[in-house]
């Protein structure tokens, strides 16, 4: 780990004040990704900005929607009920100390090619609320840790549409828990949307699974259907072509679970 400042500031605008005068700053929320990051001497950055102190977590039920503070833990949102997929999904996150540190609004900053909650903004059509502006969950992910959060932004909540029924099944890095591949399908007031994350660079959805399933939600409506994945994740976990297996996989598991 190479030396940087570090900073914990107790409010926004002096979250953002640091931000702006680092030479390479970068905020920290839970960790679960920068810290191992910065172990491993893979970035460099002059300061660290520790979120913790900032009044951003929690959960509000609405009638129609959930929105969830940025800093919520992993093992807050699986405690709750209000979208069980999404808690089932918290719940399948790394171990106990995992959840126990790792945040939500961390998870989906940082666009990480096999965290879980990106399955679910994408599948759920949730809103990123940032301090720059809300984002819609189809033009957040952009690309491996590259999301549409502009410089020096900081996510405050994310807002998910209460589905009709939805469901969440991955297939988990046996030691990290990770997900390989991990697919979330959901039904919002009669709209299928099916997300995918760890397949890929980042989150997106599988619109050819959608199409069949507004069809026919059934796991016989996938049978036959091609993934793409010539543009998918190869490493010494899984090949592209087993990931494109197991997108169909996962996906008919959670539609049978749903059903």
């Amino acid at each position: 780990m190479y030396r940087f400042n570090y900073h914990k500031p107790d409010d926004m605008a002096a979250a953002q004040q640091m931000m702006a005068d680092a030479e390479d700053g970068v905020y920290l929320s839970g960790g679960m990704t920068l810290i191992p990051t910065l172990k491993a001497r893979l970035a460099s950055p002059t300061d660290v900005i520790d979120l913790s102190g900032l009044a951003l977590s929690g959960i509000e039920l609405a009638d129609d929607s959930l929105t969830i503070g940025a800093l919520t833990l992993h093992s807050e949102v699986a405690a709750g009920n209000e979208i069980l997929s999404l808690s089932n999904l918290a719940l399948a996150i790394g171990d106990a100390q995992v959840r126990n540190r790792g945040t939500i609004g961390g998870s989906i900053a940082n666009s990480d090619p096999g965290a879980d909650y990106p399955a679910a903004v994408v599948a759920l059509g949730a809103t990123i609320n940032t301090t720059a502006g809300a984002i819609d969950a189809d033009d957040y992910f952009q690309g491996l840790f590259e999301t549409a959060l502009k410089p020096g932004a900081i996510v405050t909540s994310v807002t998910f549409p209460l589905p009709g029924r939805a469901a969440y099944e991955k297939f988990p890095n046996p030691a990290s828990r990770y997900a390989v591949v991990g697919v979330m399908v959901a039904e919002t007031n009669g709209d299928v949307r099916v997300g995918v994350t760890g397949a890929g660079p980042c989150a997106y959805r599988q619109r050819n699974f959608e199409q069949a399933l507004a069809d026919n939600f059934s796991v016989a409506a996938l049978d036959g259907l091609e993934v793409d994945y010539t543009e998918f994740n190869s490493d010494i976990h899984a090949s592209a072509e087993y990931r494109g297996h197991l997108v169909g996989v996962m996906a008919r598991r959670a539609v049978a679970q749903i059903i």
